[in-house]
């Protein structure tokens, strides 16, 4: 892995705001960081590969769109986690899992297109893996703007 740069640093801290919506978004980030497109592109696929960007992609408000998100546990045996993790993930509507050090051990949110698709998702895991997923649905929403600082 290489050292981050300032210019890899100043687009991390600019990719955690609402891209341009045009149709060359990586366009006009570069003016603002004053590299090429190409460059610009070059640099997320580098940061991506080596595991600096995690995730790169649009946020959708499933609940906005009629859809509805759903925080799950399950308490996973150690020996099997790194099996269910990849059942679990392979499901497109897991938005993110956590390893957490607690009984219920494995936590993600499901998204999904309707209110009703979130027990259906949620039993096709339980019933995949043998394991009760617990559901913790939303009750309320607090927006956070969760940053990190590169």
């Amino acid at each position: 892995m290489t050292s981050l740069t300032q210019t890899d640093r100043d687009l991390i801290n600019r990719l955690q705001d609402d891209l341009p919506l045009e149709n060359r978004p990586f366009s006009a980030l570069s003016a603002e960081l004053d590299i090429t497109e190409e460059e610009l592109i070059t640099r997320v696929k580098r940061l991506r590969s080596e595991g600096i960007l995690t995730r790169f992609g649009p946020f959708f408000d499933a609940a906005a769109m009629g859809g509805d998100f759903c925080l799950c546990a399950i308490a996973v045996p150690p020996d099997q986690y790194e099996a269910v993790t990849e059942q679990v993930n392979a499901y497109p509507e897991v938005a993110h899992n956590y390893e957490r050090t607690h009984h219920l051990n494995m936590w993600f949110v499901l998204a999904c297109e309707t209110p009703e698709a979130i027990d259906f998702t949620a039993d096709l895991i339980q019933a995949e893996t043998g394991l009760t997923v617990y559901r913790f649905p939303k009750l309320q929403e607090f927006f956070i703007g969760f940053r990190v600082a590169a």
